[in-house]
């Protein structure tokens, strides 16, 4: 991607087209988050974000806020404009209907409608345009977004609460509660940002959970997703209440009557082949909810469905919860069980770790090396 020489006050204006970005958040989808500035004479004459899908995308809403004319103007926007027709018209005959006279864009936009296009459309119009200011910032905001259109894969997070010797349940399977209610309360509005919670058979055979969105204000719930090879899910499992949409992925070794009784039930069950290991294939169940329009996946436990994903490269971000806790105990499930990498040179590394405080409890956020990791900001 080209770029022209950028200066301080660009990536002021950018950081505010991203912190406006962010009030669209979990409510844009499956458009991404954007934001946007104009400037005049170096000052902020309007401001704008993308609500929801339909609505007008943030640069018709900081253009049509604007008062008097706009030419002249700066457009600062954390995405590269659309430049095809949707559900609205192009963005960018927009800006050149109005004159703006620069335009100064986050990252490209890797949709094969735009991709670039709108960049080389508005500088063959003249105008100028500056590319990749704070670009790592803008793809981390639109991480599950580029995932998707990428790869044709939702984005992964894995979320755990563990102990400090590893444990994410006692050698019993108890679970609850590892983590503090404030680390608990900040998973609630994950969920409410995500698509789907999934989680594996084992989980729901010990904890029986509802994974829905409590104590949020305006909550939507997640798809709640369940791997079941050999469907021994119990009919009376609260994750079947019908609060919120519930699929099993199960294969084709599960009984059709267990099948037709879940589907009365109203769960919606999608049998795949089996893998080597009579399982579930995690990738191909990945492919089928982006293809249900699910864009982040909330990976919920437990260690099994942990250990397979991770083995199979398919997490594209951690999100942990360290308590001052410890549990012992040889057979107590960690977070990667199995026989794991032979050495440390094989393993799988984490980059980009954070930490903050969750009250008594360390919040840890890292990004997974593998497939993903391009999509987690780094370009």
């Amino acid at each position: 991607m080209s770029r022209e020489a950028r200066s301080e006050a660009d990536e002021t204006f950018m950081d505010l087209a991203c912190r406006l970005a962010v009030r669209g958040r979990g409510r844009t989808k499956p458009n991404p988050m954007v934001g946007a500035v104009l400037v005049r004479n170096g000052k902020v004459c309007s401001t704008g974000y993308h609500r929801k899908p339909g609505a007008p995308h943030a640069e018709v809403v900081a253009i049509e806020r604007a008062k008097g004319s706009l030419q002249g103007t700066t457009l600062y926007v954390n995405l590269e404009p659309c430049a095809h027709h949707g559900r609205t018209p192009p963005c960018v005959d927009l800006i050149l209907a109005k004159k703006i006279r620069r335009v100064v864009i986050g990252t490209l936009d890797t949709n094969p409608l735009v991709s670039g296009r709108s960049i080389a459309t508005l500088r063959r119009k003249g105008v100028r345009v500056t590319s990749g200011v704070l670009e790592n910032r803008c793809r981390r905001l639109n991480e599950t977004f580029f995932k998707s259109v990428e790869t044709n894969k939702p984005f992964v997070t894995l979320k755990a609460a563990l102990t400090l010797d590893g444990k994410i349940a006692s050698s019993t399977g108890q679970s609850q509660w590892i983590s503090s209610p404030a680390s608990r309360e900040k998973v609630h509005r994950l969920r409410n940002q995500v698509d789907a919670i999934l989680v594996g058979v084992g989980t729901v055979l010990e904890d029986d959970p509802q994974l829905t969105v409590r104590g949020i204000r305006a909550s939507t719930n997640p798809c709640r997703v369940v791997m079941d090879s050999r469907l021994r899910l119990p009919l009376t499992a609260r994750i079947l209440e019908p609060e919120a949409e519930t699929l099993v992925a199960t294969t084709s070794r599960a009984s059709r009557r267990r099948i037709r009784d879940l589907e009365a039930r109203g769960v919606t069950v999608q049998v795949f082949r089996p893998d080597r290991q009579g399982r579930v294939p995690v990738g191909t169940l990945l492919k089928h909810l982006a293809k249900r329009g699910m864009q982040h996946v909330l990976l919920e436990g437990g260690s099994g469905i942990y250990t397979t994903a991770l083995k199979a490269k398919e997490v594209d971000k951690l999100l942990l919860f360290l308590a001052p806790l410890l549990l012992g105990g040889r057979e107590a499930p960690t977070l990667f069980d199995g026989v794991g990498f032979a050495s440390p040179r094989k393993g799988l590394p984490v980059h980009d770790l954070q930490w903050r405080r969750s009250d008594r409890d360390l919040m840890l956020e890292a990004y997974c090396s593998g497939p993903g990791t391009r999509f987690a900001g780094e370009v």
